[in-house]
């Protein structure tokens, strides 16, 4: 992943590194309030690389009219055929609220979000009064070929089963840890092809508790555990490895490592020399 708090226009040589790396599979930008836009990252990510799957996580429900994202989305997936995973979440809801874009029922309107996306992008024709979304007979004149998958990103027990009913896959955020994982999948349910992503802090190296500290109390806090229960992929390169495995053997399917600090190359290259 590629940290919000890096400048925007280090991703361009930071997607390309990966892009050359072939032990790696996914290259994910976020979607954060005040700090950049997952689309324009994403198109920019897309299009400096070649082999790279590039996720999206996420985009706010609240700030994207399911029309505009569907056409976003299909440009980027008709361009890029096969190379694109688009998560789509309730977004923070404070964020939310701070920009007038609170949905009084975050639920219906993720819902409605994601299947109404789903449909357009398959190059169907969408009408939808729902709760919080209303379409029109509206459709796309270019519907990509391959319509890329659609991912939630969620936390709560009746968002991740939202998830496995409406979503090719499920977006969990950093601090959830391997032990979690089996309840997750259960609470998701969903079919066998439905891809559960991992993200997870990456620091490899002396220091991770001084270097991580903030971001940890945030995220315990976003999460409503204590910061001492935030998993990682911290510490030498192997026992960040031993983390990402870990994840593997619980069942997760993809695992996105986020790597902090101004230097996220060097952790990349660190935890892969052990894998």
């Amino acid at each position: 992943m590629f940290d919000r708090d890096l400048p925007p226009e280090q991703l361009i040589p930071f997607a390309r590194a990966l892009d050359g790396e072939s032990a790696v599979d996914d290259l994910w930008v976020v979607e954060d309030l005040g700090w950049t836009g997952g689309i324009s990252a994403a198109a920019t990510a897309l299009a400096v690389t070649s082999r790279l799957r590039v996720g999206i996580g996420i985009t706010p429900a609240p700030l994207r009219n399911p029309m505009l994202l569907a056409m976003e989305l299909a440009n980027l997936a008709r361009v890029h055929p096969g190379r694109l995973a688009a998560g789509i979440g309730h977004g923070v809801q404070d964020w939310m609220r701070q920009v007038g874009a609170a949905a009084p029922s975050p639920l219906a309107l993720l819902e409605e979000t994601i299947t109404s996306v789903r449909a357009l992008l398959r190059g169907e024709t969408v009408t939808l009064d729902g709760k919080s979304v209303r379409l029109e007979g509206v459709s796309l004149v270019h519907p990509p070929t391959e319509p890329p998958p659609v991912l939630a990103g969620v936390k709560g027990p009746r968002s991740l089963a939202l998830s496995g009913r409406v979503a090719q896959g499920t977006i969990v955020p950093e601090g959830v840890g391997p032990a979690q994982v089996p309840e997750i999948l259960a609470q998701i349910g969903g079919d066998a092809e439905h891809e559960l992503v991992v993200f997870t802090y990456l620091h490899t190296g002396a220091g991770a508790a001084e270097a991580t500290a903030d971001m940890v109390a945030g995220q315990a806090e976003f999460l409503g555990i204590r910061p001492d229960e935030v998993v990682m992929a911290a510490g030498t390169p192997a026992e960040a490895a031993a983390q990402v495995k870990a994840f593997w053997a619980a069942g997760a399917h993809t695992v996105a490592l986020r790597p902090l600090g101004a230097d996220p190359l060097r952790h990349v290259h660190a935890i892969l020399s052990a894998m």
